[in-house]
């Protein structure tokens, strides 16, 4: 049997008006992707700033990637003003969201399923960082501004500067003690267009390698310091510290070594 020619077959009997419905086949699995949502959201991020952000005095870049001492860092949207540099992070995110500035993780719950995502303030601590050595700016030229958008809901109390949708216009626009001259602004807007990595796929490929290999660093146990062996998670059961948990090396006894949970081992004697 002529495989082949069956399927040519096959395919020139369907009506014609299933071939419309193809391209929606194609992109349906595209669509539901976490790229096309963080997409999704950055471009309902940009078009807001186009729209109620005064050119002349506030100046966005989108999508800027720069080199860091251990890979790069990619950074959503700078807005450049004289009011100050502000370094948004954006959360294409549904669901309720629970968090508060100091915890390092933050829950995102959809009916009766939860889970855990990186504290988007910590996350954008590094893109700070970077940029104020970039720039040579003080703590008090850089915001951290984080925005959600998509079906969400805070249900715990949020810092000023985590926002939703429109939200962090209002708190842009807020801002109102100039911390730049114009002169200051230009050039530090030229130095981000001088400073960036190119747009191509090859960086934007080597960054998401770069992250996936810091998370599956942190998802691994640490070693210990004395025997380099596998540490694991023990609890304390009794005294002033009873409940808490901390890392223990699977030696013991033989090994004493121990480390408070959540803190690395990396250049600590224990």
């Amino acid at each position: 049997m002529d495989f082949g020619q069956l399927f040519n077959t096959l395919l020139n009997s369907l009506p014609n008006q299933v071939w419309y419905f193809v391209p929606l086949f194609i992109l349906l699995p595209i669509l539901r992707t976490p790229w096309f949502k963080g997409k999704a959201g950055e471009a309902m991020v940009n078009l807001a700033a186009k729209l109620f952000l005064d050119k002349t005095r506030y100046h966005l870049i989108k999508n800027v990637t720069l080199p860091t001492e251990d890979g790069t860092t990619q950074i959503d949207h700078i807005i450049v003003s004289r009011y100050g540099v502000f370094v948004v992070e954006t959360k294409n995110m549904k669901g309720w969201i629970f968090g508060n500035a100091k915890q390092r993780y933050w829950t995102q719950k959809i009916f009766k399923h939860s889970q855990k995502f990186q504290n988007p303030l910590h996350q954008n601590y590094k893109h700070l960082k970077t940029l104020q050595s970039l720039l040579g700016l003080g703590d008090e030229q850089v915001i951290s501004l984080v925005v959600f958008v998509g079906d969400s809901t805070f249900k715990t109390p949020m810092p000023d500067n985590v926002t939703y949708g429109g939200g962090y216009i209002r708190f842009i626009k807020s801002r109102t003690e100039e911390v730049l001259a114009e002169a200051e602004v230009q050039d530090i807007v030229s130095k981000i267009e001088t400073g960036r990595l190119a747009a191509t796929f090859r960086n934007h490929r080597e960054h998401v390698a770069h992250v996936k290999s810091i998370v599956e660093q942190k998802a691994s146990p640490p070693r210990c310091l004395k025997c380099q062996g596998e540490m694991v998670k023990r609890r304390v059961k009794r005294g002033a510290n009873a409940g808490k948990e901390f890392w223990g090396c699977k030696a013991f006894p033989k090994c004493l070594a121990d480390n408070p949970l959540g803190e690395s081992t990396e250049g600590k004697i224990v």
